[in-house]
């Protein structure tokens, strides 16, 4: 899942990175040249789009996503673990949830031959089986991930599912910036 995370994170950073160089140079043609590519914000919703489905993967792998734990470090580990399935379920079901949303669009994108009504007139469905593609990307990676944890909830194995899955605590963040302080220097 590691190596999935960082592909994936360098497919976001390098396309941010090319939105960002494609609306600079039609910012600076518009001002000087007086010409515009056109399409730079219908490109910049396609990007975010499948940006965010790429960012669901890497947050998902590098347990990033949103918690509030202020009860949950108070806890047995045992608990902290079942609370840890309980939140790899959910976002399972939110990924699969919006990958159901998401064939629903391309479908209808495709039974109506739908185009953007910009200059370019994009045929719709490329773009969103881009953003689908990332959004499967996502609920397979929560898929594997639920699927681990149950595996080791059946084998009783609550540090390793905690240590896998749960909130990473303030001590492994200290320890993290440590490293990474010493990389540097």
């Amino acid at each position: 899942m590691r190596i999935v995370s960082d592909i994936a994170a360098w497919i976001f950073g390098a396309t941010m990175l090319g939105l960002a160089l494609f609306v600079t140079a039609d910012v600076v043609c518009r001002k000087f040249i007086g010409m515009s590519f056109e399409g730079a914000d219908e490109l910049g919703g396609y990007a975010l789009a499948v940006g965010a489905g790429l960012a669901f993967v890497v947050a998902m792998v590098n347990r990033a996503h949103m918690r509030v734990d202020v009860i949950y470090a108070r806890l047995s580990v045992r608990f902290q673990a079942m609370l840890d399935l309980v939140a790899l379920a959910t976002l399972l079901g939110m990924a699969l949830l919006l990958m159901l949303l998401g064939w629903q669009m391309l479908s209808d994108s495709l039974a109506y031959r739908s185009t953007a009504p910009t200059i370019w007139a994009t045929p719709l469905a490329w773009p969103q089986s881009a953003w689908l593609g990332t959004l499967v990307m996502f609920a397979l990676i929560c898929a594997i991930a639920l699927a681990q944890g149950i595996r080791m909830a059946l084998q009783s194995d609550w540090h390793r599912l905690n240590n896998g899955f749960g909130t990473s605590p303030e001590k492994d963040e200290l320890e993290a910036e440590l490293a990474d302080l010493q990389r540097r220097t």
